[in-house]
């Protein structure tokens, strides 16, 4: 059994994974992470275990959790299986890679573009021959929200909520349309401009948003929430064997 433990900018994701098949997962908190690693080591007999980390959590909390069970960090240095032409690796962020990761597992010899619609928009792209060159990174829907509050005197803070509307009718109903059609509009742009030059794409679409956004996306994709936790998973199941 594989344990993986996914400390985002919003939330930790601990899971577990037999024979490359997701068979728990949930979020928790900085504050209990080495208490629920050490419970799910005993539920399901988790022998090796990868931690990935945008988030902050301490040297301490990682020095407990490698004395109860073999674990690999993700760095710039772990060994990957794809191929990365991204010019400033070491700045490359690690769910980007666990995202690559799940591309050239679950799709091999394919053109793969990663959609990643968490607190940032992520696009990565993948080439058939399992080379990664980059992509794009712009604000998720709730930083949206969050600037047009915060960096202005009087827009209210509101909660994300689709319309139909182009033309919005009052102050709330313009953030909403400037914010979510602005997004969609946005991720359609990035998906026509890749498919043009790629016949054959495949698109997935992941992150915390993938159900808001799925099903009012022009183009075909798939919708695959737990995208980077197989990801990281790939990456362990790569470095053992």
């Amino acid at each position: 059994m594989n344990l993986i433990i996914d400390v985002g900018n919003t939330r930790i994701k601990i899971a577990v994974f037999k024979k490359g098949k997701l068979i728990h997962s949930e979020s928790i908190t900085k504050e209990n992470i080495v208490f629920k690693v050490v419970e799910l080591i005993n539920k399901f007999e988790c022998s090796n275990a990868i931690i990935s980390s945008v988030g902050k959590i301490t040297k301490l909390q990682i020095t407990k959790i490698h004395s109860v069970i073999n674990l690999i960090e993700l760095t710039s240095e772990t060994k990957i299986p794809f191929i990365n032409k991204y010019s400033t690796p070491k700045t490359l962020g690690m769910d980007r890679v666990a995202l690559v990761s799940a591309a050239v597992t679950l799709f091999p010899n394919k053109n793969v573009l990663v959609i990643d619609a968490g607190t940032c928009i992520t696009y990565d792209y993948i080439d058939i021959n399992a080379c990664y060159y980059g992509g794009a990174i712009s604000p998720g829907i709730q930083m949206r929200y969050k600037s047009l509050n915060k960096f202005t005197e009087n827009l209210p803070l509101l909660e994300p909520k689709y319309t139909n509307q182009f033309i919005g009718e009052s102050t709330d109903s313009c953030i909403h349309t400037g914010v979510v059609k602005g997004t969609i509009s946005e991720i359609d742009s990035f998906v026509d401009y890749y498919r043009k030059k790629n016949k054959d794409l495949t698109v997935v679409l992941t992150g915390g948003d993938t159900k808001f956004l799925a099903n009012r996306l022009k183009n075909s994709i798939f919708a695959n929430p737990i995208f980077l936790l197989e990801g990281l998973n790939a990456i362990l199941t790569y470095n053992l064997q």
